[in-house]
């Protein structure tokens, strides 16, 4: 669990990303839970976009995928959200949060 501090950082840290994987009218598939998998094991750090066709509501689906993936949900706004999970391989590892 991060706290305020951490959860701050991370936002700054998401802010100027750009998302690279999109969820679509498909929804949370398991091919989309397995991109994110994937893409946080590399990058630890990432943001992903609703498509209008998801008929999805962004916190719901932030936490879905935080849930499944043993993520930390970092925020949700508009069309967006953001995950993050450190990675288990020493070599992913980008990001350095401060201590609580």
């Amino acid at each position: 669990m991060i706290n305020g501090k951490q959860r701050a950082l991370l936002r700054k840290l998401g802010h100027d990303m750009q998302p690279i994987i999109q969820i679509g009218k498909e929804g949370m598939s398991d091919q989309v839970i397995a991109a994110i998998d994937e893409a946080l094991e590399k990058r630890e750090l990432l943001k992903i976009a609703i498509l209008e066709t998801a008929m999805l509501d962004t916190r719901e689906a932030c936490n879905e995928a935080a849930e499944r993936l043993g993520a930390e949900p970092v925020q949700a706004i508009g069309n967006k959200f953001v995950l993050y999970r450190r990675s288990s391989n020493e070599k992913n590892r980008r990001i350095e949060l401060p201590r609580r």
